[in-house]
């Protein structure tokens, strides 16, 4: 390629082309395209890394590491982490403007800095007076937290080599640039410049770097795709800053599992894990109120319980409207048509509205038996016992399957307060149950069992 010729990166898949399209020809995505100038050779030119012997070994001779991993002092966290904070990682932090990211990682790195290392937050979007200002809200030591107003990546990895911290907090990856690459902060090849030098003196240095990431209006991080595939676990602050309680997901980790959750709550002093969330998901739940019912899913490794909400109403439109929240629609279509099916309950002219509470997202099977439940309740207008968890994943012939993790589940349920969990017969099996477990086949024992009086 020639020396200043002009390239087009795809801010979807990072795919490079030589001319603008208004389709990626990689992925597909329309308008997907922005163009980045090639750098020059001198700006290219990077210094090899390495011990220089590039002969293969097998991986039994490969270190395990010199620095185990560090918790983070801040309950569940290391949890969504697989464990604990992995020196030399490299972890991007994601979510809506305002939602705590900014707090979440000035609690972390004073939590650090307090316990037996070094900690270094750098900013590129306040002042020290700014950060300051939050510091002694959060107190807990945050405001003897070194600080660094930067935004030139290599006077960063220049201050962090000499204070040779053991976290490295950056926020954000947006608002950085490079000597090394060409465009405004923020544009594709700054941020893939940043984001590589940063992950370059992260592996060599062993230090834990953590990058704070904008957002989308789609709810996606700004910047190429290469972005989160390049950092070794992705983040996701998710909210309403309307409300008190924030979930932390982790949607990749290479050093642990995906789909973990941790919850907090925003106080006036930051962010207070919440140690039982699913306290926080049931609380305020009506008694008495047909549609509402409670699931029993797995977020990651951890059981919590959720409440299910549905609501059936006559439908004023030619197509009736078919809307949820927290679950996914395609499953929705499939539970209506196995209620209508396996139960004789039509709701082909109604409208169908279900809501997980909370802000969850139900992706696990398993509370296939409480969303049906819920619109059973909803249809015939009969409340559910309050104190019945449902678990099971319902099948199109109506019967209903087994669930992974039954038992952490039952106890779980149990712990908040159930008195019966309503489960497929051979989930049903566990011995020692602390709650009352109520045996379901088909869909149509479901039904038998709910028109009980309770």
């Amino acid at each position: 390629m020639a020396r200043g010729e002009t390239r087009f990166f795809c801010t979807s898949c990072g795919n490079e082309t030589l001319k603008w399209e208004g389709r990626c020809p990689a992925c597909g995505e329309w308008n997907a395209l922005a163009e980045a100038p090639e750098p020059d050779n001198a700006r290219e030119a990077e210094p090899a890394t390495g011990s220089g012997d590039c002969s293969p070994r097998p991986l039994s001779e490969a270190g395990r590491g010199e620095a185990p991993r560090r918790t983070a002092h801040l309950g569940e966290l290391d949890r969504v982490l697989g464990g604990g904070i992995v020196p030399g990682s490299l972890v991007l932090l994601g979510g809506a403007p305002g939602i705590g990211k900014s707090t979440l990682l000035l609690q972390l790195a004073a939590r650090l800095h307090a316990d037996d290392g070094d900690a270094l937050y750098v900013s590129g979007e306040e002042s020290a007076s700014q950060v300051r200002i939050r510091a002694e809200r959060l107190g807990t030591g945050a405001a003897d937290v070194p600080f660094l107003a930067e935004t030139d990546v290599d006077r960063i990895v220049d201050a962090a080599r000499r204070r040779e911290p053991s976290l490295l907090c950056v926020d954000s990856v947006q608002t950085l640039h490079s000597s090394r690459s060409d465009g405004a902060p923020g544009g594709v090849s700054q941020v893939r410049a940043c984001a590589a030098r940063l992950q370059t003196f992260a592996k060599e240095q062993g230090v834990a770097t953590f990058l704070v990431g904008h957002v989308t209006k789609e709810g996606g991080i700004a910047g190429p795709r290469t972005l989160e595939h390049a950092v070794d676990a992705v983040l996701r602050f998710e909210g309403q800053r309307t409300l008190e309680h924030r979930m932390l997901r982790a949607v990749k980790n290479r050093f642990g599992g995906v789909d973990e959750m941790a919850v907090f709550r925003m106080t006036s002093a930051g962010l207070d894990p919440v140690d039982h969330p699913s306290e926080v998901f049931l609380a305020d739940r009506p008694e008495g109120v047909s549609g509402s019912a409670v699931a029993v899913p797995l977020q990651g490794t951890r059981p919590l319980l959720a409440e299910v909400q549905a609501l059936t109403a006559p439908s004023r439109y030619a197509s009736p409207q078919r809307v949820s929240t927290g679950f996914p629609s395609r499953r929705l279509s499939l539970l209506l048509a196995v209620m209508e099916r396996r139960l004789g309950l039509a709701l082909g002219e109604d409208d169908v509205f279900v809501n997980v509470v909370g802000g969850l997202r139900l992706a696990d099977p398993a509370a296939d038996l409480a969303v049906l439940a819920a619109l059973v309740s909803a249809r015939t207008d009969r409340p559910l016992p309050p104190e019945l968890a449902l678990m099971g994943e319902v099948g199109l012939g109506g019967e209903v399957r087994g669930v992974a993790q039954a038992d952490r589940r039952i106890k779980e349920a149990a712990r908040s307060g159930m008195r019966a969990v309503a489960l497929p017969p051979s989930a049903a099996e566990t011995s020692d149950s602390p709650v009352e477990l109520c045996g379901v086949r088909r869909v149509s024992e479901l039904r038998e069992l709910l028109e009980e009086e309770p």
